[in-house]
């Protein structure tokens, strides 16, 4: 137990507190700048396992604040999760991973939520964050959530005792900024996945007691703060009122959809198949490039993903019918 000697030697973890954490299985919802990080701490701290979920690659715009990925990834467009894993186990190579190259839904996440014993949200929209607290509560799992633009960061743990993300809505920041159209510092990534590891780690050694807050700051100012969320339960509310129905597991991905603050449309549609992409890119009589992961190539001016479970990304395009016309004159 040298590795964790110090981090035993702090008196919230010791010998007991590490037991518990080397027992635990995290699942990460997200392998970007929140969750790659995330995913980092807690490897070096010892976690059992990590689920790791993302639909995404590495590309050279993510290298400034993602700090688990290299130039090298982005030159190969690896998957993140890929990407994640394999540094992961650089650094440990006992760690047990699970990786998931896919768009997080709610088939997904339920089938994987009855392992974990924490879910960590690395998102950046409220519809996944929905999703990951109305899994979190009907499976009786606590989860972190974590956020971050320009400066600003924000963090908050949910446990059964609190009200849930869904309580919380209406008093947090609807803004629509996101890293991609106001930009982010890597200090403010930090700082949210500072307080969401701290809170992951409370939790997975079982001291995560009231009174519950949700943190919120803005490291370029320096201005830090917690607002107390305890008495915040809503009665009715739809994921731990008196009578949940936990309505994001009902609905149902887009078949097109765009990528929060990108030019980027995801497209999910069964006849999009390795066979269907090698056909369609021949008729073209473009080149197509391929890797281990999903292959590549232009149409139309587009920049088109095609990854092996029916999705692709179409880069360049916030479209999403103009997405749908493509992909029917593609694969239809």
């Amino acid at each position: 137990m040298e590795r964790y000697s110090r981090q035993m030697l702090y008196n919230k973890i010791g010998v007991e507190g590490q037991r518990l954490i080397a027992s635990r299985t995290v699942l990460i919802v997200g392998a970007g700048a929140l969750g790659s990080l995330s995913s980092e701490l807690l490897a070096r701290a010892g976690i059992g396992k990590l689920i790791l979920i993302d639909r995404d690659y590495v590309e050279y715009s993510n290298l400034q604040r993602q700090t688990l990925y290299t130039e090298k990834d982005a030159d190969e467009k690896k998957p993140k999760v890929i990407a994640a894993r394999e540094r992961l186990l650089e650094i440990r190579p006992d760690l047990e991973i699970d990786a998931h190259i896919a768009h997080c839904d709610g088939p997904l996440l339920e089938s994987l939520v009855e392992e974990a014993d924490l879910l960590l949200d690395g998102t950046d929209n409220f519809d996944t964050r929905l999703l990951i607290n109305d899994v979190a509560y009907k499976y009786g799992k606590p989860w972190v959530y974590a956020a971050c633009v320009e400066a600003s960061y924000s963090s908050c743990g949910f446990v059964p005792a609190t009200p849930c993300y869904r309580c919380l809505v209406p008093v947090l920041p609807t803004t629509t900024l996101t890293c991609d159209t106001a930009g982010i510092i890597a200090p403010a990534v930090q700082m949210a996945v500072a307080e969401q590891v701290t809170t992951a780690l409370k939790i997975l050694t079982e001291q995560y007691e009231a009174p519950f807050y949700m943190r919120i700051g803005n490291v370029w100012d320096m201005d830090h703060m917690k607002y107390r969320i305890d008495g915040m339960k809503e009665a009715h509310c739809d994921t731990c009122g008196e009578a949940p129905t936990y309505p994001a597991l009902d609905m149902k991905a887009d078949v097109a959809m765009r990528l929060c603050g990108r030019d980027t449309v995801q497209v999910m549609d069964d006849r999009i198949t390795e066979a269907a992409v090698e056909h369609a890119v021949g008729h073209l009589g473009t080149k197509v490039n391929r890797t281990p992961y999903f292959q590549e190539f232009h149409y139309d001016g587009y920049r088109f993903v095609c990854f092996r479970n029916g999705r692709l990304l179409i880069h360049g395009l916030d479209e999403m019918n103009k997405a749908k016309t493509l992909v029917n004159q593609l694969f239809g």
